[in-house]
């Protein structure tokens, strides 16, 4: 079959850009969940994309190709490309064409009379037998129905299709739509409006820029459908350990974002285990909208309320609370240390203990999530405690290590 750089389905691409360009780095001999052949194809393919994005690395395993940008240096997240290579038919750009020049005088016409008009208006000049059958018309004009094209209107028991209208001007949106083409996790919406201009703008730069999570675009997409119209979900999720596919009927509440990372996780009830849970984007196979959920303002309370004790998206071993309690010392002039215990405290509390001293106490699932931020504080931490023990083990073993490496007095680090 010829090599082609259009794609029917992109959930192909994206495990294969996912799996061997930017997480698994692995080599042709390394693939076998098809033929070498579809190895190459789907490397072509991803090359005519991106090819000047991208590296090689010779080892004893073979070639290993991946994925080298440096996001600093790109105005545009390249990996938007590849949700635009989709494939189409003979019929899908004739249809294209044809329908949106029958609707563009604004009238609205019939399913059967654009069929009778295709046939008569274009198709006849044409000395050939082609024929289009009016289902395929009729499954055209429900499709840009459904994704805004088109809009269908009642005229007694006759429906009707006329092109949408748009009274926005989104050329002076230019520079609003460019950067949240670049910030935002649907960013490829963006993308897509900017595709409209013979140029965008090009002078956003960006120091902390997560262009991978791109590739779970269409996943996040479904997703926030589904909480905007309060529907239950079902979701299948790749095992992170192997290619085990697991199904959960779930709740959608909100979508967690790291700001450290740009790593999306979905917080949902599940029906299932009858909590809370959080699931990666990234290991989402695929999501399947499900019945409006006529309870959804219970099980919405329910995920706010187990909310209040989330640090993270850890949930712990068992779902436990951990009881931590850090007291910090703040000198004359420090007052922005105070600011930033308020400001980054989350569902924590601040006790002033007197001018100097403060503690903060929290309780949280997981609170071996904290120690990246807690570690923000050495040298001001007076004393740190946890009903966790690991954490203050974890914590003050560090501190040995430090001054193991770095050296320095005793009280350098209190």
């Amino acid at each position: 079959m010829a090599y082609s750089e259009l794609v029917k389905n992109f959930e192909r691409i994206r495990d294969y850009m996912r799996d061997f360009l930017i997480y698994g780095f692995k080599s042709r001999e390394e693939y076998d969940a098809k033929s070498s052949r579809s190895y190459d194809n789907e490397r072509r393919r991803v090359e005519s994309w991106m090819g000047e994005y991208m590296s090689f690395r010779q080892d004893a395993n073979g070639k290993n190709v991946f994925l080298s940008v440096d996001s600093r240096a790109i105005p545009h997240n390249p990996l938007y490309k590849a949700f635009k290579a989709k494939s189409f038919t003979d019929n899908d750009i004739i249809l294209h064409f044809y329908i949106l020049d029958l609707l563009s005088n604004g009238k609205a016409l019939q399913a059967r009379v654009i069929a009778e008009r295709i046939a008569t208006d274009y198709l006849y000049r044409f000395d050939s037998t082609y024929e289009i059958d009016e289902s395929t018309i009729r499954n055209k004009l429900k499709e840009y129905e459904d994704i805004g094209l088109l809009k269908s209107e009642k005229f007694g028991r006759v429906l009707a299709y006329r092109r949408s209208e748009s009274f926005v001007d989104l050329s002076g949106w230019m520079d609003a739509v460019a950067f949240f083409s670049e910030a935002d996790p649907l960013g490829v919406i963006g993308s897509y409006l900017l595709d409209k201009y013979e140029e965008a703008p090009d002078y956003f730069g960006f120091k902390h820029r997560y262009i991978l999570h791109a590739l779970d675009s269409q996943i996040l997409c479904v997703l926030l459908e589904a909480m905007n119209e309060k529907r239950c979900v079902e979701l299948y999720v790749r095992s992170p350990r192997n290619s085990d596919l697991r199904q959960h009927t779930l709740f959608p509440a909100k979508i967690y974002v790291s700001t450290q990372t740009g790593r999306q996780y979905l917080f949902a009830y599940s029906y299932r285990f009858r909590r809370p849970m959080f699931f990666r984007l990234d290991n989402i196979k695929a999501v399947k909208l499900g019945a409006v959920e006529k309870h959804c303002e219970k099980y919405a309370g329910y995920c706010d309320k187990f909310a209040e004790n989330l640090w993270g998206v850890s949930t712990g071993v068992d779902y436990s609370l951990d009881h931590i309690e850090m007291t910090v010392h703040v000198d004359d002039g420090e007052g922005y240390i105070l600011s930033r215990l308020e400001r980054e405290k989350r569902g924590g509390t601040i006790e002033a203990i007197d001018d100097h001293t403060y503690k903060f106490a929290a309780d949280v699932y997981d609170a071996t999530e904290m120690l990246p931020w807690i570690r923000t504080f050495i040298g001001r931490i007076a004393e740190l405690r946890c009903s966790n023990q690991h954490v203050t083990d974890t914590f003050y073993a560090d501190l040995t290590a430090m001054r193991q490496i770095y050296g320095g007095e005793a009280d350098a680090v209190q």
